[in-house]
């Protein structure tokens, strides 16, 4: 079979794609990217916040043990055992306290734990849940979490929390 020399302006079978083809290509990837990229952030924040879980829930079980000698509740993180004020990633920073003036707690029957997202993570950007925290009070636990309030409104079914 002899083959046919290209004529101009014809196209050979399989010879690729044109330059419109291609850019228009592209500008699908990047609209689907441009929805699809917001959307896998917020899902990793959402699961980076279990690292702060997985913290105030160990903070939690250290202030039960602390409790257990004492006669009080501990407020701060080195009579808890905790050696560094923020997380194992570094997401989020670690405090504990008795409260404040607005929502004090005795330190005999109650405390706060509290994880808060580093400036300049992505946790520290969380624009719903950056800031978590876990309030115990004579045996009553309630949680609470924002994304950039000066005080928490604590409940049992923060949605913050929920998973």
């Amino acid at each position: 079979m002899q083959r046919r020399p290209l004529q101009f302006g014809a196209r050979r079978l399989g010879a690729g794609f044109t330059l419109i083809e291609i850019l228009i290509a592209i500008v699908i990837v990047g609209v689907l990217a441009s929805v699809a990229f917001p959307t896998f952030i917020d899902q990793l924040r959402k699961s980076r916040r279990s690292e702060a879980f997985t913290a105030l829930a160990s903070m939690q079980q250290a202030q039960e043990r602390w409790r257990s000698n004492q006669a009080n509740y501990a407020t701060t993180l080195s009579q808890l055992g905790v050696t560094s004020s923020t997380t194992s990633s570094g997401y989020y920073t670690l405090s504990v306290s008795g409260g404040t003036s607005a929502d004090p707690v005795d330190p005999a029957t109650g405390y706060f734990v509290t994880a808060e997202g580093v400036s300049g993570t992505s946790q520290g950007n969380d624009t719903q849940c950056s800031k978590l925290s876990v309030r115990a009070d004579r045996g009553s636990i309630t949680y609470a979490g924002c994304g950039s309030c000066s005080t928490f409104t604590y409940s049992s079914n923060d949605r913050c929390w929920s998973r």
